[in-house]
């Protein structure tokens, strides 16, 4: 594992080869989430994992692997006799695939059996198949919640619960998580994050020559994996000899009260939330004495283990870049450094006053390179001044005539080629906020979120009927009532009930779904005047973070000057949808009906790729449309009826402003089938706003 392949290609593959190696020592560490681009050999270092774990005894026939010299007391094979014969087997690595049912990862009762025998029928999942060896999860951001949380549950407990209407049954499940993401497709919710111990960030090298290098190594293996193999099986074998060697000496490690004090004010001082953070750090940097075949865990210790526990507990909302300020690490341990353990690794030197740096600079050793954690989506500064070249022509309406303060190029001036016409610079967001509830009306089928009504596999039941091949959740009394009228029939003499397969009733439920939400925002002159787009953008900004929260994937259409573009297809990275909105550019004419015409087009697309994941289609515009043919007003409408055609559920944004109002936007809200808001109707806290100023109003005429 350490040269089998060439680690240094890839930015980051150090740390997470020792990330992996600690959880090998100790699997109490939690597990590593290794983040990266595609093409990282993630996957790769990952499966190399398990040949370099020691076999393991289990116990003969037993489904669970039990280890014969303790076996689990309330293993479903079990009891197991403690001179019953015992097998050794190499450790296992068992995958996750993204699409897998809750059943295959936890295992599924016969609830037939159950009902009718009183016996426990127990096919073993995911989670028994992994307990004692490696548990791999590709592209963990796409798997449902409920399965990331049921899985998660089984690390930190160390054991699974299967629940069937009553029926229940416990196994030992401990194995190492693994799990690796492409934050491109989405990310993790910070709580979920959390629960992962240790996590990596790689990247390819852009060094020619260790690419090269690369190429070479993965050509050999592929002309003769064998020989490949036999080529490092030596150094393979020592490093097998090495975990095990460490996995002994961990019960010896002492860890001292001046190093927990390290750890604990090295997490308080970067604010991480719970005490996850301490526990976990403070089993890494024993993990880490131990593999350098040391008895006591000194502030060296502490520091790798902060670089590799911290920088994703640091990120407190979706916009927020995982990160940790080396820096601020360095200060914080020489502040609390207590007296270093004998052959540390560590110089006894007296501290400067300042407090040391890192001697290879900040950027070096740790996974993020620094950085201090990100803070969200910056705002970028005042508007910039308006151009002052082009020809100028009488406003179009009242709205944009009068703009002293930032007057604006107008939308018919001249455009530079290749530029757009009357192009601005990026304008910062405004300020999120919480937004009201938009969802798509009807009944979906699409997957699990929180949006819009669907009927889900978890949720309230709301009926009764027969399943469509494995039963996941009886419907109790609905299958009684199917058995009861045939037991005379069935010969029924005892107390017991006699069921049968047709009998059996699924429960169906529903909750919410997910939906696709493709936002399209203008960003023509006429939304530039009197620094509305920072507004504009706060507002697209709130709905992102909302649709984060509801679990929706994203699309962004933008439509400026003479034509529209899809600034992001649909994907689950909200993210990626705000780095892009942020440095959308404005000016020019106002081609609406360029920007429904692609909004169409993508959605077209997305049917035929995800068929049951229903659209919203949420247009920010003030309605104005001065670009595209001869009548743009009648192009925008044809477009509109398209989606309304296609039962497509829109939303209209008006951002329109000022005294005299067109209410253009209300008539495309219209035309698309769907309702319109205003900027300050989409705060959630609209009408509780109004109600206060009615309140205080009335109190001051009283007064």
């Amino acid at each position: 594992m350490s040269t089998r392949y060439p680690f240094t290609a890839v930015v980051g593959m150090d740390d997470l080869r020792l990330a992996l190696l600690l959880n090998a020592v100790s699997p109490a560490v939690g597990g590593v989430l290794v983040r990266g681009e595609k093409g990282t050999a993630k996957s790769t270092i990952v499966r190399g994992l398990a040949a370099l774990l020691p076999p393991m005894d289990v116990v003969a026939g037993c489904r669970f692997s039990c280890d014969p010299a303790s076996p689990d007391p309330g293993c479903p094979d079990g009891p197991h006799d403690a001179s019953a014969a015992g097998d050794t087997r190499p450790a296992r690595m068992v995958e996750l695939p993204v699409g897998a049912s809750e059943d295959r990862l936890v295992g599924a009762l016969d609830i037939e059996k159950a009902l009718a025998d009183g016996v426990k029928a127990f096919e073993p999942g995911l989670l028994a198949d992994a307990h004692r060896g490696i548990l791999y999860v590709d592209e963990v951001n796409l798997l449902h919640d409920h399965l990331i949380d049921l899985l998660l549950d089984a690390a930190a407990m160390g054991s699974s619960y299967v629940e069937r209407e009553g029926v229940s049954v416990r196994h030992a499940a401990r194995f190492l998580l693994v799990g690796t993401m492409n934050p491109e497709e989405g990310e993790l919710r910070p709580q979920l994050l959390d629960r992962f111990g240790l996590t990596v960030e790689v990247a390819a090298s852009r060094e020619p020559e260790q690419r090269v290098e690369v190429v070479r190594r993965r050509l050999a293996f592929e002309d003769d994996p064998a020989a490949f193999a036999a080529r490092w099986a030596a150094e393979e074998t020592a490093l097998r000899g090495r975990i095990t060697a460490a996995r002994e000496l961990l019960p010896r490690v002492a860890l001292g009260d001046a190093v927990l004090l390290q750890i604990a004010a090295t997490c308080a001082a970067f604010e991480v939330d719970g005490m996850r953070a301490d526990i976990v750090m403070a089993r890494t940097a024993t993990a880490l004495a131990a593999w350098a075949g040391r008895t006591e865990v000194g502030s060296e210790d502490v520091r790798q283990a902060a670089l590799l526990a911290l920088p994703h507990r640091r990120r407190r909302n979706p916009f927020d870049a995982p990160g940790l300020d080396q820096d601020k690490l360095d200060e914080t341990l020489e502040k609390f450094k207590g007296e270093e353990p004998e052959g540390s690794g560590r110089p006894d030197d007296d501290p400067e006053p300042e407090g040391p740096g890192d001697p290879d600079g900040p950027g070096d050793g740790g996974p993020d390179g620094g950085g201090g954690g990100g803070g969200g989506i910056p705002p970028q500064g005042d508007a910039p001044a308006p151009e002052t070249s082009g020809t100028s022509e009488p406003a179009e309406t009242p709205e944009t005539a009068d703009t002293p303060e930032a007057p604006e190029v107008p939308e018919s001036a001249p455009a530079p080629r290749g530029s757009g016409s009357g192009e601005r610079a990026a304008v910062g967001a405004g300020e999120p906020f919480r937004t009201k509830m938009l969802s798509v009306p009807g009944l979906g089928q699409g997957a699990a979120g929180r949006r819009s009504r669907a009927r889900t596999a978890h949720g309230r039941t709301t009926g009764a009927a027969r399943p469509r091949g494995a039963l996941t959740a009886l419907h109790l009394t609905a299958t009684v009532r199917a058995a009861a009228p045939h037991q005379r029939a069935r010969g029924r003499t005892g107390r017991g009930l006699v069921v049968r397969r047709d009998d059996l009733r699924q429960a169906t439920r529903e909750g919410r779904e997910g939906n696709l939400v493709l936002f399209v925002v203008d960003a023509s002159g006429s939304m530039a005047a009197r620094q509305r787009m920072g507004a504009v953008k706060g507002a697209v900004l709130s709905l992102l973070l909302d649709a984060y929260q509801r679990r929706d994937k994203v699309g962004l259409v933008t439509f400026r000057g003479r034509d529209a573009e899809v600034a992001l297809p649909p994907t689950s990275s909200v993210e990626a949808a705000a780095a892009r909105l942020e440095r959308l550019p404005t000016g020019g004419r106002t081609p609406l009906a360029a920007g429904l015409l692609t909004a169409h087009d993508v959605l077209r697309v997305e049917r035929l790729r995800d068929p049951s994941r229903r659209p919203l289609l949420v247009v920010v515009t003030d309605g104005r449309a001065t670009g595209g043919g001869p009548d743009p007003l009648a192009l925008a409408a044809r477009a509109a009826r398209l989606h309304a055609a296609d039962g497509t559920a829109a939303v209209v944004v008006d951002c329109e402003t000022g005294p005299v109002r067109l209410g253009l936007a209300g008539e495309l809200a219209r035309g698309l089938g769907g309702t319109a808001v205003t900027l300050d109707e989409l705060r959630a806290d609209a009408i509780a706003g109004l109600v206060r100023d009615v309140q205080n109003h009335r109190s001051e005429r009283a007064a």
